[in-house]
């Protein structure tokens, strides 16, 4: 009774955040400075540590350690959503001010999908033990492609969505303020920034199918998985400001986060006859991390490679 109220509660929770972000600190199409967007990370990230620690009290330091190793899991696996963001903002030449509700929906559509998707995981782990290591098997195989195809690019023109929308579903030439649909000629059109949304809640599930694995390889109590990633999600949105300008510089991350990934792997393949402490696992993950970015910074790309990507 008591973590069902805990569910109902820390969803109400996060949708009043949500609902106040959007509709009352942040409810004029404004471009988001460096600054404030780095005092709203902060909040979030602020907002997670409080309740790991409200985790620590209620459900003992086991959970809290499963809570963080996942939270740092799925903070470090959105630095790609983040790259994505990018190109399609650059792509469909978003605004600046328009994109703070572009993702607002799209973190909104990925919170569902995301619960959707941990429900059917822990099922499937519950109900078929074999599936663990389809998962461990599947992330191992995800961070070596990860590893080697670190140039591949999206390509958002070729996305059949965007095709299947541009068929059989008007869209305007141009923006309509910050509106999703517009009437021209008493005729009503998508706008851009409708066919922006849809073609990220799309690409989330392919983020999803990495995330999800990799912290059920952490725990698999629902809870923690599924208020690990949203407190994730949450701050990905201020995190898109505050880093959009230096992300390409951070070249190194994508080759941590292969490692991340087949690391989890291979503890969810070996968990049955030797198992990782979540303490290791968590310091593990973190010292990836935080070598990927030294590195970035110790190495930095030559200038002529840096230019290039900001160009592209």
């Amino acid at each position: 009774m008591i973590e069902g109220q805990f569910w109902l509660f820390f969803n109400v929770g996060v949708l009043t955040l949500l609902i106040l972000d959007l509709f009352v600190f942040n409810r004029k199409a404004e471009t988001v400075s460096v600054k404030t967007a780095l005092w709203w990370s902060a909040f979030w990230i602020g907002l997670a540590v409080a309740f790991n620690i409200l985790i620590y009290f209620w459900k003992g330091q086991e959970a809290a350690l499963e809570f963080v190793t996942g939270y740092l899991i799925e903070e470090s696996l959105s630095v790609d959503n983040l790259f994505v963001f990018m190109i399609l903002f650059n792509y469909f030449r978003v605004p600046n001010g328009m994109q703070r509700k572009v993702l607002f929906w799209g973190i909104m559509g990925a919170l569902v999908l995301r619960a959707a998707f941990i429900i059917v995981g822990v099922e499937l782990i519950e109900k078929f033990d074999w599936t663990i290591y389809v998962l461990g098997a599947f992330l191992v195989y995800t961070g070596i492609k990860m590893g080697i195809n670190k140039d591949t690019e999206m390509e958002p023109e070729k996305n059949p969505l965007l095709t299947f929308i541009n068929r059989f579903i008007p869209v305007s030439k141009s923006y309509d303020k910050d509106n999703f649909f517009t009437r021209i000629n008493g005729k009503l059109y998508a706008t851009p920034l409708f066919v922006v949304v849809i073609i990220i809640e799309t690409t989330d599930i392919v983020f999803a199918a990495d995330s999800i694995p990799a912290i059920l390889a952490v725990t698999r109590d629902p809870f923690i998985v599924y208020t690990s990633n949203v407190f994730a999600l949450l701050g990905l949105r201020s995190l898109y400001f505050a880093l959009a300008g230096i992300m390409q510089l951070f070249h190194y991350i994508h080759y941590g986060l292969a490692l991340i990934l087949s690391f989890i792997g291979v503890k969810l393949l070996i968990q049955n006859y030797y198992p990782i402490d979540m303490r290791v696992a968590l310091l593990v993950v973190a010292s990836i991390l935080g070598l990927s970015v030294l590195f970035s910074i110790l190495f930095p790309k030559k200038e002529i490679e840096s230019e290039e990507l900001i160009e592209k």
